[in-house]
């Protein structure tokens, strides 16, 4: 099976940076996980909240889950499980937390998937946030041709 070659785009500010997850969430569906890859403050929880608000409603209110681990939010099709696992302790702690279930089922935004350990899914879509000066590189693998033509079409 061929290596996803990625594709990048260049956010260049948090208006394109919420424009980029909005647009990538119209595109994900049932089963599909998202690991949002980068360096403390490269964007991922902006990019999960943009995204999670265009499937939910411009009004919901998305709050980090940084000390709650995972936050469940109702979309029009599906679960969206948003999880920072930044303080994971033990790579376990995914199947107590019901994430691992999740991830077959739900819409799963995930930060910090390093500490997923073991129970990395086979086939994940991978968003790596990279700093660029006052902007982000986005690179994304994972996403079909078609799926990824329709996000290119959206993003300049």
């Amino acid at each position: 099976m061929p290596v996803p070659t990625p594709a990048a785009f260049l956010l260049e500010d948090e208006t394109s940076a919420s424009r980029f997850g909005a647009h990538l969430a119209q595109l994900l569906r049932s089963g599909d996980c998202l690991l949002l890859e980068g360096p403390i403050g490269a964007g991922k929880s902006h990019i999960a909240r943009a995204a999670i608000r265009a499937l939910c409603g411009e009004e919901t209110e998305v709050p980090s889950p940084t000390f709650t681990l995972v936050q469940v939010y109702d979309g029009p099709d599906c679960e969206i499980w948003h999880a920072d696992l930044y303080r994971l302790s033990d790579p376990d702690e995914v199947v107590e937390l019901g994430l691992v279930e999740a991830m077959e089922t739900a819409i799963s935004l995930i930060e910090w998937p390093d500490r997923l350990g073991p129970y990395l899914p086979q086939a994940p879509l991978r968003l790596v946030l990279a700093p660029q000066g006052d902007a982000r590189l986005a690179q994304l693998t994972g996403l079909d041709a078609a799926r990824l033509a329709a996000l290119k079409a959206q993003m300049p």
